[in-house]
């Protein structure tokens, strides 16, 4: 997958020489540690990785012993940069988490074009987009083959790295598949209702969001199957006239905008009984068969645990209960409010389907990763219920180990993997001469337990060291702004 090069954050001229001094650093490949290593920064890339290094003139020095220095954390699936959200606000959180790159998961021909002018106005504290699409495929702007393909084309034309696609029917979805992939872009996101998942993997799909979402893949695990995925397929889709109207785009994505907060809300009976039918027979071996398939494809996935857990269990009294909502607008939190209450009204074994689906989606992901298949971690935020940007990618590292993953392969879906997703394992996703000084410094060591990686003692930024004082006091400027908002 090529992409563009990652946007710096504004005034990032020439720094002084950064030395790390007596690190732990953590090979991301296989766990190695290398203690009492130097890592010297310049110009915004790691020049050295050894023992005894000396600083250099002017260099800014931080002990670093008792430390584990990890590459930043990457989210894989997040919306920062939505214009309907605080472009500002999240990417601070993001980075005070120790995010230092991520994969914006909603584009527009605006943005593409913002990029390429170089005129996206990121903070100074905000972590590197790594690669964005165009507008997302749906009714709106690919009801029909026709209109899918000029939308690839358009959205290839103005540098978009790849194409993702939602609310479309199979046949546009397959025509819109085999246009980005003649163009060398890659397709990714939701399995549409009623599509053959099997055959969407082998003609290249290159990564599958949220295990579907909805039914997604319950329906290649199912011993019923053809009759779920037929039966999904058949529920009423959003009808649209074939041809363009003006702003009809904005209209849809305003309305997709308020149900993404939890598109759970939007089930109605019918897909409740089909989903519940999905997972009463659910059979291993098929699964096992689904997982094998995408391995040998070369179809990863992101599954945002977080976001279905969320979604799914919206009206737990622990989300309200979370202490990073103080980061969050008042605003927000009473629309993610009015999202639990219309999810606490679906009848209790609606509810209880919606549970049993969470259960098994770990499942899923733990018998994905048995079998090679490829993953990477993602939150989802911003937007989505219960979801602050930052804090959610640490929220989805607890569920990928409630889920049975180890804590070496949940470090490598953030650091590693997405570096060979998106083809930069040149300058990213280890800690090694060359790659770009994008680190974070851990108290614990990560490979050894999942919650050390929320252990953040700093984190470094093209190059420039933000210590932990910073980083909380970051946070704090950020909680003050929500208070009056």
């Amino acid at each position: 997958m090529t992409t563009a090069p990652p946007q710096p954050g504004p005034g990032s001229g020439p720094r002084p020489a950064l030395l790390l001094s007596s690190a732990t650093v953590v090979d991301t490949r296989d766990g190695t540690l290398a203690t009492d290593t130097d890592v010297l920064v310049r110009d915004g890339r790691i020049a050295e990785v050894r023992p005894g290094i000396t600083a250099p003139a002017g260099a800014v020095t931080v002990d670093a012993r008792g430390t584990y220095v990890v590459p930043g954390f990457v989210d894989m699936h997040a919306h920062p940069l939505d214009r309907r959200t605080d472009p500002t606000g999240a990417l601070e959180l993001m980075l005070a988490h120790g995010v230092t790159g991520f994969r914006q998961m909603s584009g527009s021909l605006d943005l593409l074009r913002r990029r390429t002018a170089g005129t996206l106005d990121l903070p100074a504290a905000s972590p590197a987009l790594l690669a964005t699409p165009g507008a997302l495929l749906t009714p709106a702007n690919a009801g029909t083959s026709a209109r899918a393909v000029a939308a690839v084309r358009e959205q290839h034309a103005a540098g978009a790295d790849f194409i993702k696609v939602g609310l479309v029917t199979p046949e546009v979805f397959f025509d819109a598949q085999a246009e980005a992939l003649r163009l060398g872009l890659p397709i990714v996101g939701h399995l549409p209702a009623g599509i053959d998942t099997a055959e969407a993997s082998r003609r290249g799909m290159k990564s599958i969001e949220h295990l579907g979402p909805g039914v997604g893949l319950f329906a290649c695990c199912s011993t019923d199957g053809h009759h779920v995925q037929e039966a999904a397929g058949s529920r009423p889709k959003i009808k649209l006239p074939p041809f363009r109207i003006p702003f009809l785009e904005l209209l849809l994505g305003r309305i997709i905008a308020k149900a993404v907060v939890n598109p759970v809300n939007l089930n109605r009976p019918a897909d409740i009984e089909i989903l519940d039918h999905a997972l009463g027979t659910f059979d291993a071996d098929l699964a096992r068969t689904m997982a094998e398939r995408f391995a040998a494809d070369g179809t990863w996935h992101v599954p945002t645990l977080i976001r279905e857990r969320t979604s799914q269990l919206c009206d737990d009294p622990s989300f309200r209960a979370d202490p990073d909502l103080r980061y969050v607008a008042p605003s927000v939190i009473k629309d993610w409010e009015a999202a639990a209450e219309k999810f606490a009204r679906f009848p209790p074994e609606a509810r209880a389907t919606f549970r049993a689906a969470y259960r098994r989606q770990l499942e899923l992901t733990k018998l994905l990763d048995d079998a090679g298949v490829r993953m990477l971690a993602g939150s989802d935020s911003s937007g989505a219920a219960w979801e602050v940007p930052g804090a959610a990618l640490h929220h989805e590292f607890d569920e990928l180990a409630r889920a049975g993953l180890g804590p070496l392969r949940i470090l490598q879906m953030t650091t590693l993997l997405p570096a060979e997703f998106l083809g930069t394992t040149g300058t990213a996703g280890t800690v090694a001469p060359g790659r770009n000084a994008d680190l974070v410094l851990l108290d614990g060591n990560p490979v050894e337990s999942v919650d050390n990686l929320h252990r953040i003692t700093g984190v470094v930024r093209a190059g420039h060291h933000h210590p932990a004082a910073d980083l909380h006091a970051l946070k704090e400027r950020i909680a003050a702004r929500r208070s009056v908002h």
